[in-house]
């Protein structure tokens, strides 16, 4: 109920500032900054009800899809393949004959590389 007078609260005050600005415009000094607030104020003043019917849908598909996964139903939609989990790092053996530590640590950092694009060519 309160978020109900809040929207509505909210809508009445933000209309009642679009009309204020609407005055403002017709008046002598008026500019079209005015007339974009005229046409926003009804926005803002919408929003609150906007996201209380968002969250509304939100809550019922986590519920709808809680119940498909208690149910052991899939609660991917069809048509859709499942986002394989990452494959490990093969094991890089690290090379000791380096003797600089830059180039070590070069070296370390295209082994990497190499390694993420095979991945991702897999």
């Amino acid at each position: 109920m309160a978020i109900v007078a809040t929207c509505l609260v909210s809508l009445l005050v933000c209309c009642g500032l679009a009309w204020w600005q609407w005055d403002r415009f017709t008046s002598a000094n008026g500019t079209f900054q005015n007339l974009g607030y005229v046409l926003q104020w009804p926005l803002f003043g919408l929003f609150p009800a906007f996201m209380f019917w968002r969250i509304g849908k939100l809550r019922q598909k986590a519920e709808a899809e809680a119940g498909t996964e208690a149910t052991g139903q899939p609660a991917e939609p069809e048509g859709k393949p499942a986002v394989p989990a990452p494959r490990p790092r093969p094991d890089v053996a690290e090379a000791t004959t380096d003797e600089d530590e830059e180039l070590a640590a070069y070296n370390r950092y295209l082994r990497e590389l190499n390694a993420r694009d095979q991945q991702a060519a897999e």
